[in-house]
């Protein structure tokens, strides 16, 4: 009997330890770039999320035991020939002798791209494996919403000096920004508690706003407030609406559009007991559509006046006062250069050179910087001196180039086997995002909308990072994959189905 008890008791701390750390691990999401990171553990690298801690922790709890106790999901298998394939191309890279880099070794670039590659994989399996039941995903989401309210609150109170500067509150701000980040804060854009604008725009448009807009569209909340329509998730989603645009950051405010479009005229639930009059009327969407532009309009607005404040930022419209006049093609190209994307170009354009001479396996993961000088197109680099920087760096650093694009970096270090491998496996999120949408039951139908419209999301913000190791990809990832699991289960225990 005191032996059971004791297995019993163990069990409970097990549990109440795992619980804690996905607590932490869920709230410490936003900080992305934490300073205060051993060397051994990628103290030296851009990309160094706070999560990491919990994480670790929740690897022995959680995620080592589960594969030998319990069936392992199926959509888990799926990622698991791109790992295998991107190991192989790493490791025959290594083997073909390439000289170092600004002191870099092939050798620890690949040891460093395959870290960040199980960094992901492990927040992946962690997000898919710790949720046991419905009420799991929603506590998952509910600290998820806590952890991003710090983040909104920290970015609201950088939006102070960015709508009227202050050199005292802007010191006393930075001064606090250096226990959570590594890089210094903008003075005029918005970075929340990650290392740049670009990032905490990233977080909100693909991590927050997908979750949050399903809530609103479908009418349910994990929390336990309501006041009739008012829910704690359309507050945040009017809180990260109006926070977004002073990042400034083009790709999150393109994404943060198409999303508001696509939730309103695709994916809002239509009320029960229409007349057949009312059917017939909502086949073709007019009253959607002007909602959608009154909102586009709306934000359109917050846009401009945000914008107003930036001066780069607000090139996007003022190119078009002092337009040349030229070739439709050349206007094109001359526009998204004044933008600012001469650099994203040269990276697009390089790594497709990487792919096309190394197409089947690629050169290895991480090594994409190796051949960069090789394949750079024959152009001068004084006009875009952002890779100018790279290519003849300052002395003491060693911060190799990445082609900023997730689609393209797979290509170029992972071949077209490592790309089918990698889209395999989001044609099998994908297929989870639809099983759940398409289900008749309001809660499982509410993952669903979240889970497409976070692929949306997905689809637009994959052409502007490509670090395996940022949780954002993965979280979103874990959170369908997860609903699906407890989707299934539920079925399982009606009889629905045989197994999980």
């Amino acid at each position: 009997m005191t032996e059971n008890s004791a297995r019993i008791d163990g069990k409970r701390v097990i549990a109440l330890v795992s619980k804690v750390c996905w607590i932490l691990f869920l709230v410490t999401l936003p900080i992305t770039s934490f300073p205060f990171f051993p060397d051994n553990i990628g103290g030296g690298t851009l990309v160094r999320p706070l999560s990491i801690y919990p994480l670790l922790v929740l690897l022995v709890l959680i995620i080592l035991p589960r594969f030998f106790t319990k069936p392992i999901p199926k959509t888990l298998l799926s990622l698991l020939p791109f790992i295998i394939i991107a190991v192989a191309s790493s490791l025959l890279a290594a083997l073909q002798g390439i000289e170092n880099l600004q002191g870099v070794s092939v050798v620890s670039r690949m040891f460093r791209a395959l870290v960040t590659l199980g960094v992901g994989t492990a927040v992946y399996l962690a997000v898919t494996l710790w949720p046991e039941k419905k009420e799991d995903l929603n506590f998952s989401l509910r600290w998820l919403y806590i952890g991003f309210m710090a983040a909104l609150t920290w970015g609201s109170l950088q939006a102070v000096y960015v709508l009227r500067f202050t050199p005292r509150w802007f010191d006393l701000m930075s001064a606090a920004q250096k226990f959570v980040s590594t890089r210094k804060l903008f003075t005029n854009r918005v970075s929340g508690l990650t290392y740049e604008p670009n990032w905490f725009a990233d977080q909100i448009s693909f991590l927050l706003l997908p979750w949050l807009m399903a809530s609103v569209l479908s009418g349910n909340t994990v929390f336990k407030w309501r006041w009739r329509r008012v829910t704690i998730e359309l507050l945040l989603l009017v809180w990260a609406l109006a926070i977004l645009p002073f990042t400034f950051s083009r790709a999150g405010l393109l994404v943060m559009l198409a999303l508001v479009l696509a939730g309103i005229l695709f994916f809002r639930s239509r009320k029960s007991g229409e007349s057949t009059e009312e059917k017939q009327r909502r086949k073709f969407p007019w009253r959607r559509i002007g909602e959608g532009a009154v909102l586009i309009a709306v934000l359109g607005t917050v846009i401009f006046f945000a914008g107003s404040r930036n001066e780069f930022f607000a090139r996007i419209w003022e190119y078009w006062q002092r337009a040349p006049n030229e070739g439709y093609a050349r206007y094109l190209v001359n526009y998204f250069e004044y933008l600012g994307f001469g650099a994203r170009f040269t990276y697009t354009e390089t790594a497709y050179q990487v792919y096309e001479d190394y197409p089947i396996l690629g050169v290895g993961l991480g090594n994409y910087a190796f051949y960069f000088n090789e394949k750079l197109s024959d152009k001068p680099l004084a006009a875009i001196p952002e890779v100018l920087r790279l290519v003849v760096p300052d002395s003491g650093t060693n911060r190799l180039i990445t082609p900023k694009n997730l689609i393209l970096r797979i290509m170029a270090e992972t071949g077209i086997l490592g790309l089918a491998a990698f889209i395999a496996f989001i044609m099998a999120i994908l297929g989870c995002a639809l099983y759940l949408w398409l289900s008749p039951d309001s809660e499982v139908k509410f993952w669903g909308v979240g889970g497409m419209l976070s692929l949306i999301a997905f689809g637009l913000v994959v052409y502007s990072f490509d670090s395996f190791a940022i949780p954002n990809m993965w979280v979103v990832f874990g959170l369908i994959t997860a609903a699906m699991r407890m989707s299934r289960k539920n079925l399982a225990a009606d009889g629905d189905i045989q197994s999980v």
